[in-house]
């Protein structure tokens, strides 16, 4: 595997945002190197100058996609001492990297996870697991603090997970709900079931509003 160079090569990081779109609308197997060489105003030989083959450039976008999760997510997040505040403000962020646009490369990502082979598959399972062994330590951290009622790490860091990343789905842009309102009603929606009795929030934020079924913002928004 070949990890290759930083996307922060203004021209290559275009290239992996054109190919990532057009992946996103017609899957892996429906998009042509010709297509995204086009798209990015190259000829397919100059695609070539800076891409070895379409399996290199999936796990380069999967690689740039893991790189502004930890980014956006992440790095914004590890520093918060209280367990729940943290998890709280990692959903928050992990909403808002599934609704702006940076979200094509999160899709692609859940999407096109079984496509890669090798090495390069074993490198991105490995940052994701990274990401769920972070959120089930997490919780059991809140757990042994009493701010969270038992529960298996596991069964609710991939709970979590579930409900922040199908989000991508229904969201629209310009719907009923905006990504804050969704942030809010889904941190409530899913720490108030967590809650151990008697446990005191530390959160000094209200929640705006309750989530709604996503078939209902579906139809809605």
């Amino acid at each position: 595997m070949t990890v290759g160079r930083k996307p922060d090569d203004e021209r290559y990081q275009a290239i992996l945002e054109t190919a990532a779109r057009l992946i996103c609308e017609r899957g892996y197997e429906g998009t042509s190197m010709q297509e995204i060489a086009a798209a990015c105003r190259l000829t397919k030989a100059g695609l070539y100058h800076h891409i070895q083959n379409k399996e290199q450039l999936l796990f380069a976008i999967m690689n740039y996609g893991m790189d502004l999760f930890e980014q956006q997510v992440l790095a914004r997040v590890r520093d918060i001492a209280d367990p729940v505040e943290r998890l709280r403000a990692c959903m928050r962020h992990n909403i808002a990297l599934v609704t702006h646009g940076t979200s094509k490369e999160v899709v692609i990502i859940l999407h096109e996870h079984a496509t890669l082979t090798g090495e390069a598959r074993e490198y991105i399972d490995r940052r994701k697991k990274a990401y769920v062994r972070f959120i089930e330590a997490t919780f059991a951290e809140a757990v042994r603090l009493g701010q969270l009622r038992p529960i298996d790490p596991t069964i609710v860091a991939f709970s979590f997970l579930g409900m922040v990343l199908w989000v991508y789905k229904w969201f629209k842009p310009d719907g009923r709900l905006t990504d804050t309102q969704i942030a809010d009603g889904m941190v409530d929606l899913f720490f108030s079931g967590l809650a151990s009795p008697g446990a005191v929030s530390t959160s000094s934020e209200a929640p705006v509003l309750s989530l709604v079924p996503p078939s209902a913002v579906g139809e809605k928004s």
